[in-house]
């Protein structure tokens, strides 16, 4: 059955539109504080897990959201919250193969210090849009809980799964949000302008059926947030395979392609300034070129792409071109733990933070089909540290530690399909001045699912959260418990 209640829907058109959006907290936007996913409002940073596969009220696949609050001991002790389609003001209801959290942020959209919500709903059916037309979803935060919820945007036609992935940024200046959309073959934006928004198509093209890849920094040193968007095609009719910058143009009041790299198929993206220089960084992880059209090497040396290889794009002052210098590394590259071998998916996940406050952002990279031991896809995870000269010295040899499920002082034992990496985030839980990691293992026990937190990015200390330890109903079905992850 089509959901009706409090669902708002929308046209769409490849030309923008001004419509009305209201945030969830009742406020207008305001210029953005520093980036925050407290949720709560306690003063200490949360994470959202996406739980797609979970079951809501005997519904499969219905999906829910689990928010896992930070505090002195880092998340995963001191609670959560679930929040569903049954959640009271939240739109829709559960239904089976909704996949509520199919993608999910934890951002501050009006500047008050609490995080907002957002979360993807790519199954979503909507009335008089059709069968999984999708819908992305803003949940206000609140010191008593969630807030008030909202529709952000409804995909405009059946199977256009709206909220397959979701981003958040001000990518116009003056604090008005923008929230970036992929749906199948479409990614789209909503700009919040004070009492009003606006929808405008970023780019529609064949994208494989997969969701589009997004992320966001400042790629051009202009001082405003750019969108990064990758997507890829293999087959008839066509093959493409493409990794797009964006920018806002002011005078059109719309995004604006201004860099390409194409022939590049990449599962993730992640933007950081690795080598400290104040210019934002673009890596590509599991890059892979997709097809032969006499481009050279648009992921690196094509070695280096055995097992997922990570390619680093690294940008320039204002003026110059921006991803002139990259490097690339995998796990036969000097200084980073293990062998690269096919099947491994090094780079699938992607997180930046700087882990020693160096002013040098490291990279967070998750393998999920790295094998541990005789354990096929068992998973590891890996931080790259940045240096002067990036994530690769002058040596060409990179500084990390990895980590996976037979790591000393890791909790749990590595096994075969716990897709240990599948997931990957960062974010000061317990408030000390210093970034945690956190790493999904989706497959853990027959998949039901659990996340490791890693305090300080270390292993010392660290320990493993999941829908049991958490007291999350319906413990025996496979939930997949640990991807998406989200914190800031």
């Amino acid at each position: 059955m089509p959901h009706s209640r409090r669902i708002l829907t929308y046209a769409i058109a490849a030309a923008a539109v001004t419509v009305g959006f209201v945030l969830p907290s009742g406020a207008s936007a305001a210029a953005p504080r520093t980036a925050t996913s407290d949720f709560n409002g306690d003063g200490y940073p949360d994470l959202a897990v996406g739980v797609p596969d979970g079951t809501v009220g005997g519904k499969a696949k219905a999906g829910y959201v689990n928010v896992v609050w930070g505090g002195p001991k880092g998340v995963g002790a001191h609670g959560s919250i679930r929040v569903t389609q049954a959640t009271p003001e939240v739109p829709g209801s559960p239904e089976a193969g909704d996949r509520f959290g199919a993608s999910v942020a934890l951002t501050d959209l009006n500047g008050d210090g609490i995080a907002e919500l957002l979360v993807g709903v790519p199954g979503e059916d909507v009335t008089d849009r059709g069968t999984d037309a999708g819908m992305v979803i803003a949940v206000g935060g609140s010191k008593n809980g969630p807030g008030p919820a909202s529709s952000v945007l409804t995909g405009p036609s059946p199977s256009a799964a709206y909220g397959a992935s979701v981003v958040a940024a001000d990518l116009t200046g003056g604090g008005n949000k923008a929230i970036v959309i992929g749906g199948k073959d479409k990614v789209v934006a909503r700009v919040i302008q004070g009492e009003d928004s606006m929808v405008t198509t970023v780019v529609a093209a064949p994208m494989g059926g997969r969701a589009p890849v997004l992320t966001t920094g400042d790629f051009d040193s202009d001082g405003l947030a750019d969108l990064g968007v990758a997507y890829w095609t293999e087959g008839e009719p066509s093959t493409q395979s493409h990794v797009r910058l964006w920018k806002w143009d002011a005078d059109r009041s719309e995004p604006a392609n201004f860099w390409n790299t194409d022939n590049a198929g990449v599962t993730a993206l992640a933007a950081g300034d690795f080598d400290g220089d104040g210019h934002d960084d673009l890596a590509l992880g599991e890059c892979r070129e997709i097809a032969d059209e006499n481009i050279d090497d648009p992921c690196g040396p094509e070695k280096l792409a055995k097992g997922g290889g990570i390619h680093i794009h690294y940008g320039s002052p204002a003026g110059g071109s921006f991803g002139t210098r990259a490097q690339t590394l995998n796990q036969d590259t000097a200084g980073v733990p293990g062998v690269a071998e096919d099947g491994d998916r090094f780079g699938a996940a992607l997180a930046v933070t700087d882990v020693n406050r160096d002013g040098r952002d490291d990279l967070i990279a998750g393998a999920p089909g790295e094998a541990i031991g005789s354990e096929a896809g068992a998973g590891a995870a890996w931080l790259l540290r940045g240096s002067a000269q990036g994530l690769l010295d002058a040596n060409g040899a990179a500084t990390s530690v990895a980590w996976n499920q037979d790591t000393s002082g890791l909790p749990g034992v590595a096994e075969v399909g716990d897709a240990f990496g599948a997931a990957v985030a960062a974010g000061d839980h317990n408030a000390d001045g210093v970034p945690d990691v956190t790493v999904g293992s989706p497959g853990e026990n027959a998949s039901l699912g659990a996340a490791w937190l890693l305090p300080k990015g270390t292993s010392h200390g660290s320990a493993a959260f999941s829908p049991r330890t958490l007291g999350l109903p319906y413990l025996t079905t496979a939930q997949q418990y640990g991807k998406p992850l989200n914190s800031r």
